[in-house]
């Protein structure tokens, strides 16, 4: 059993002087293993981590929550900022970079004309919205996806806590949303051309704001749909590829279908690591930024552009849209091979590029704690989604399998003899949502 002491301790501690204990719900402990995960890092490195305890992992967990695809600690990224910070980060005046990231992500999207850039998804996706409403005229706005905890997003749960359960999240709190904000935000359900009656139906929508893709692809025609729908009612399509961006495709994963946005997110791969966002759009409704009050200091330190060019330059020349499917469909392969051969039920799915399973039946969260657990004695950091990076190599992928049929074969032994499955585990099980986690 993994000495995790100074970890758990220091969680303990971030609980007293930080609510929640992290910044990032996605890094709560209480997700995965409450008495069993190690929380914090002290080196990280391709695909390696080192907890404070001296404890090395390989992680085939979220590396990062996917905004390290070139893997952690990139050698020519760092370099890159490494002689920015020396050049200085901030001043009185711009940083030139900025013009040249703009220039490059249009390029990268010929639909596009202008960008605007913050360093967070949430802020990004709160700069979209508030253009696309000042361009289109209209407050309401149709969702399909996870975008962020800001008023405009949440007003979705005033009315309802579970409209956005289908959004990646349940149970995300409105507490604090002004609740003037009630029935301004309209979910549809992805690849349910039925929702789309929400939007022909209703006048007041200005903007649809879409993942074009994340744990499906879309259905034969969806988009061609929604795009049909959106310019016979004047609506304004945005795509948020906080998280698809770059992961089977060089830019935006709409780029391999028929169907162009008027306005696109890209986040997280952007600047591997290094906090970069971009909103990208038609000069048209950009231009109607200039209109309404958008601006942040350190929205203009230098570190982040520098950090994205460099990406896309490794990006390129590595053809890394091209490599990433390639790693999570062999561990998809993974996981469903050692399911059928162990009898355990699981639910496969996702882009290849950002993969997930689920076990399947009444005792989920105790299973994939289980699993998360077993995984951390073998020394790889896991859980129930893997989000690859090119750094992760046969040798990886090859300790990962290894580790995964000897957890599923363990887990079968307890589903076969009728043993309490929740023996499996060292003490409380996982939670399955943002329910009051701690």
């Amino acid at each position: 059993m993994l000495n995790l002491s100074l970890g758990m301790n220091l969680w303990e501690e971030a609980n007293y002087y930080i609510p929640g204990g992290s910044m990032l719900l996605s890094k709560n402990k209480n997700l995965f293993s409450p008495e069993y995960w190690p929380c914090y890092y002290k080196k990280a490195k391709g695909y390696v981590v080192e907890d404070l305890d001296g404890n090395q992992f390989i992680d085939f967990a979220s590396n990062g929550i996917g905004a390290c695809t070139l893997g952690f600690a990139n050698t020519e990224v760092d370099e890159h900022v490494i002689k920015t910070v020396k050049n200085g980060v901030m001043s009185s005046l711009n940083c030139p970079a900025e013009v040249a990231l703009a220039k490059a992500l249009v390029d990268l999207h010929p639909w596009s004309d202008m960008v605007r850039f913050a360093r967070t998804g949430g802020e990004a996706n709160a700069i979209s919205i508030r253009i696309a409403r000042a361009a289109s005229g209209r407050d309401k706005v149709a969702i399909c996806g996870y975008h962020g905890w800001h008023d405009w997003y949440l007003a979705a749960n005033i009315a309802d806590n579970d409209q956005l359960g289908e959004h990646l999240l349940e149970g995300l709190g409105s507490k604090g949303v002004p609740s003037i904000l009630k029935d301004t935000v309209i979910p549809i359900r992805y690849n349910n051309f039925d929702d789309l009656e929400k939007i022909k139906l209703n006048d007041d929508i200005g903007v649809l704001k879409m993942e074009p893709t994340r744990m499906f692809k879309p259905a034969n025609g969806y988009l061609e749909s929604i795009r049909e729908i959106c310019d016979n009612k004047g609506i304004i399509l945005i795509f948020d590829e906080c998280t698809s961006g770059f992961r089977e495709a060089n830019g935006g994963v709409h780029l391999n279908s028929p169907v162009a946005p008027d306005m696109c997110i890209l986040g997280k791969a952007l600047g591997n690591g290094y906090a970069i966002t971009a909103v990208l759009g038609r000069r048209d409704i950009m231009e109607h930024a200039i209109d309404t009050f958008i601006s942040s200091t350190f929205w203009t330190e230098a570190i982040g552009p520098n950090a994205a060019l460099k990406t896309l330059e490794i990006i390129d020349r590595e053809t890394t849209w091209l490599t990433l499917p390639n790693l999570g469909k062999q561990v998809k392969e993974i996981w469903m091979k050692y399911g059928a051969d162990y009898q355990i039920e699981l639910d496969v799915s996702g882009l290849d590029a950002l993969p997930v399973f689920r076990f399947t039946g009444d005792n989920s969260s105790i299973l994939k704690t289980a699993f998360t657990e077993m995984m951390l004695d073998r020394r790889i950091l896991a859980t129930t989604q893997f989000y690859p990076s090119i750094a992760h190599d046969s040798n990886s992928i090859n300790l990962y399998a290894s580790a995964v049929k000897n957890v599923f074969s363990k887990i079968s032994d307890y589903l076969n003899q009728n043993l309490p499955v929740h023996k499996l585990c060292i003490g409380k099980i996982c939670k399955p949502s943002f329910k009051r986690l701690n």
